[in-house]
């Protein structure tokens, strides 16, 4: 089933993203932006697409547009910090918010979610890296900043659960998405 595009649509209007985790410490939670991308199937579509001179599948992979599979999200933070500690434990799960700062309750919108974070590398970070640069095209603009997010990890977060709260249409409207198994 795919992911409801009022979801989507919602993921792709923020930048900031709620990570909350447990490690041995205990329960802790951390912002991280953020860029939408699509499920792993279709970025290596896309990769294929891109050789075979198919720009426009890539661009519409690279942003989830129509992810059959479900979104993914892509972040940078170094392996070494606590929270990046915690994800790259084998199994680890994550809850999410996604939501803009300073809305009235009778329009708030945002997102709940859970899923699982792994860190990237070889093809599957570049596809993910075009996609964080597109949506912060000031890392590219700042040779400073790109080398230094450049040495570090960036990950994928798969949700496999979202739900959207939209009071705009009702006090209280939720839509919800799970990802299809094996997906």
């Amino acid at each position: 089933m795919p992911c409801p595009h009022a979801i989507e649509q919602a993921l792709a209007a923020h930048t900031t993203i709620t990570l909350a985790y447990v490690d041995e410490d205990g329960p802790q939670a951390c912002a991280v932006l953020y860029a939408t991308g699509a499920a792993n199937d279709e970025v290596e579509a896309a990769e294929v697409g891109e050789a075979a001179g198919e720009v426009e599948t890539a661009d519409a992979a690279e942003t989830g547009a129509g992810a059959v599979g479900g979104p993914v999200l892509y972040f940078v933070t170094s392996a070494t910090t606590r929270h990046g500690r915690a994800l790259a434990e084998p199994g680890a799960r994550v809850a999410f918010t996604v939501q803009r700062d300073g809305q009235e309750w009778s329009a708030l919108t945002g997102i709940q979610g859970r899923g699982r974070c792994r860190p990237l590398s070889g093809a599957e970070r570049a596809v993910g890296w075009r996609a964080y640069t597109r949506r912060f095209p000031f890392v590219e603009a700042d040779e400073r900043l790109r080398a230094a997010l450049e040495r570090t990890t960036l990950w994928e977060l798969r949700p496999d659960w979202l739900r959207l709260i939209d009071n705009g249409q009702g006090f209280g409207h939720k839509e919800e998405w799970q990802r299809p198994e094996g997906a």
